[in-house]
């Protein structure tokens, strides 16, 4: 496998091009507001590296992840590179558990957003009242709070609780999403948040809630697949965005 040394990263072309596809992730992600001051996660699989992952370093806005600054890091915490920054240990611990004991689990989200967190804080979680909300009905798992991440025993109550789910809300803290790949990673997010955001607003408006019937979300889960944009789940997405934060800034691509 070819390896290049740039921008001080000395790496595949197959890692580049991952660290150029997760810092523009960041970047997205910063630019649809979902960040949270220099907290939060987003993690990828080191292509063609058993047990390496790529994580934002700790200390930088998303606004300032870059493909080079990027911090490469193992399932047991140690650096696989020279990075200057450190890894938050609450990022460390939840992304790693999930990293090394769920192979297809490639890319891992974590965010704090308002609207996420509030529906992770109703009882009954996200509702089957609104278009994407039907998108997740029966597929999200829950996991109560025990407060902020950095025990490694909550990750075997974590892993657990979240089955053969993909999405694991947090109680009273916010959801994880896990993906195969960058791109559904980012599209399940996008539909997540987008659930949350209308349940909200339906919420707030103190009126009966309307309810999908379970025969209807059957039928709308089954026909998802053909308003798609064609090609792999999330890529059409994820390069529209990308082209976005282009016109915007091309320097995450360093």
């Amino acid at each position: 496998m070819a390896t290049h040394l740039r921008s001080n990263i000395d790496c595949s072309d197959a890692e580049w091009h991952a660290r150029q596809e997760l810092a523009a992730c960041y970047r997205i992600y910063d630019h649809l507001g979902w960040s949270e001051s220099i907290y939060n996660h987003i993690s990828l699989k080191v292509p063609d590296e058993d047990g390496a992952f790529l994580i934002n370093p700790f200390g930088l806005l998303y606004s300032e992840v870059t493909a080079s600054n990027l911090v490469k890091i193992d399932i047991d915490g140690n650096k696989l590179d020279s990075s200057e920054y450190p890894v938050n240990q609450a990022g460390f611990t939840q992304h790693a558990y999930f990293h090394r004991h769920l192979p297809w689990a490639h890319a891992i989200a974590h965010v704090h957003t308002t609207e996420t967190m509030a529906v992770c804080s109703l009882e009954e979680g996200l509702m089957p009242i609104n278009f994407y909300a039907c998108n997740f009905a029966n597929q999200l798992a829950y996991h109560e709070f025990e407060g902020v991440t950095v025990r490694a025993e909550e990750g075997e109550r974590l892993l657990a609780n979240l089955g053969n789910k993909r999405i694991l809300m947090l109680r009273n803290h916010g959801p994880v999403v896990l993906a195969p790949t960058l791109q559904q990673m980012f599209i399940m997010q996008w539909a997540l948040q987008r659930a949350c955001e209308i349940q909200i607003a339906t919420l707030s408006m103190g009126q009966p809630v309307v309810r999908v019937p379970d025969e209807v979300v059957a039928v709308h889960q089954r026909d998802l697949g053909q308003v798609s944009a064609g090609g792999a789940a999330g890529a059409a997405d994820f390069a529209a965005w990308t082209r976005r934060i282009d016109r915007i800034d091309r320097g995450w691509r360093d």
